[in-house]
């Protein structure tokens, strides 16, 4: 009799208030759909403050797809008003489209979000769950709350497998809000107590996982590594946003971690060579914590204003189509758990230069530049050489994305599944 599964819906429930899904809201989507829409014996469980709640497969799956409709994905880069304006700003004229279907406004998505939650509270108790059965949690929500997991004590006959995404908190705590390094370390914590597995996105990430729970005195539990997998909408053949002078993108969120403030001195410095001639650069991405730095450069340097654009809430779609258009991907960070905007960009055509840290070499070693995070002088060639005209830099770039395979969903769960089956 093949295993009863659990799959923990506690984040996603809490998105359905959010109108764009976040990197780690993708897989959860993607195990959702992965868990329960298999056969078998299939459950959601919430946690909540009054306990965890189960919820049957036709319920859990209605929340699911009711967070993925809120997102509004899957329309044409066309249809994207974020995106229609992006290619104005970049000059580019773009196929007219059938409008888009009206997002869900902010009041709608609350509504939702009520019904949601006095439905989850009339939820079955954990007791509801099958004898034996293994219980996936693939976020790290609630984690920093160690009760909410205090079930697992009772139901020792129930398995748990949790997915590790990062540990910049305690890595890098210079990087967090103040006190997510102790909530962060709280959160191991609870995965060394419970986790029968560790699934990670990398293999950076599962041997600093395994070297943090054993130097915090854990026996670390088997873990798999799966790369994480991109999205249909990135590949060659698509729609691609027409750029009239060298464009770069950078994606992910600005704040420190993520090395912008290299760039936009870079930027400076280009513009006052360059003039008009200087490259676009685009960053993707929602302004983020502790930026100010960053923010100063966007609002108040007129040096760089007329070649830097800042756009935020694009759709899946629309980053595809920016990147089969632009000129190359920048990623200058100073730690990652994982990258996924370069194995996007390698799907697309796009060359990509990259910080020189472990988790880049391991994701894009065969094809991207890889360059130390603090080596401006190296980020200022690399540039200058891929924006010139015939660039022999660029075009070597591009012949090494020629036959590449991204990672998919489907490779993702055949790497963890054969740790999964033997617990």
């Amino acid at each position: 009799m093949e295993r009863p599964l659990a799959f923990d819906l506690t984040r996603l429930v809490t998105r359905l208030r959010h109108a764009s899904p976040s990197g780690i809201d993708r897989v959860d989507l993607a195990y959702a759909r992965r868990v329960l829409g298999t056969a078998g014996a299939r459950f959601g469980v919430v946690s909540t403050a009054f306990g965890p709640r189960v919820l049957d497969r036709a319920r859990a799956l209605a929340f699911v797809e009711a967070v993925a409709a809120g997102w509004v994905e899957d329309g044409a880069a066309e249809a994207d008003p974020v995106y229609r304006r992006l290619a104005a700003r970049l000059g580019s004229g773009i196929a007219s489209a059938a409008p888009a279907a009206p997002a869900r406004s902010a009041g709608s998505r609350r509504a939702i979000q009520a019904r949601a939650s006095a439905t989850i509270l009339r939820g079955a108790s954990i007791a509801a769950l099958p004898q034996g059965s293994l219980y996936l949690h693939s976020s790290h929500l609630r984690l920093d709350k160690p009760g909410r997991f205090d079930w697992l004590y009772d139901r020792r006959d129930v398995r748990a497998a949790f997915f590790v995404h990062d540990l910049i908190p305690i890595t890098h705590p210079e990087y967090g809000r103040p006190g997510e390094a102790e909530r962060h370390a709280e959160r191991m914590r609870t995965v060394g107590r419970h986790a029968a597995a560790i699934l990670a996105n990398s293999a950076d990430t599962a041997a600093r996982t395994g070297a943090y729970l054993a130097q915090e005195g854990y026996w670390p539990p088997p873990m798999a590594v799966g790369h994480l997998g991109v999205e249909p909408a990135f590949g060659r053949e698509g729609p691609r946003l027409s750029c009239a002078r060298p464009t770069f993108v950078v994606c992910g969120t600005i704040e420190p971690r993520k090395n912008h403030l290299l760039l936009l001195h870079l930027w400076r410095t280009l513009a006052e060579r360059m003039g008009p001639a200087t490259p676009r650069l685009v960053l993707v991405g929602r302004r983020g914590w502790e930026a100010e730095n960053i923010v100063d450069m966007l609002e108040r340097c007129e040096a760089i204003r007329a070649h830097v654009v800042e756009v935020s809430g694009l759709s899946t779609h629309g980053l595809a189509a920016l990147m089969r258009g632009a000129t190359a991907l920048l990623m200058p960070s100073f730690t990652e758990g994982y990258g996924i905007p370069i194995v996007e960009a390698a799907a697309s055509g796009l060359p990509v230069v990259a910080s020189d840290i472990p988790v880049h070499r391991e994701i894009g070693a065969g094809f991207c530049d890889l360059i130390d995070p603090l080596d401006g002088t190296g980020w200022m060639r690399a540039v200058e050489e891929i924006a010139a005209p015939d660039s022999s830099r660029r075009a070597d770039l591009a012949r090494r994305l020629d036959g590449y395979t991204p990672p998919d969903w489907t490779g993702h769960f055949a790497a963890v599944a054969p740790l999964l089956e033997s617990l």
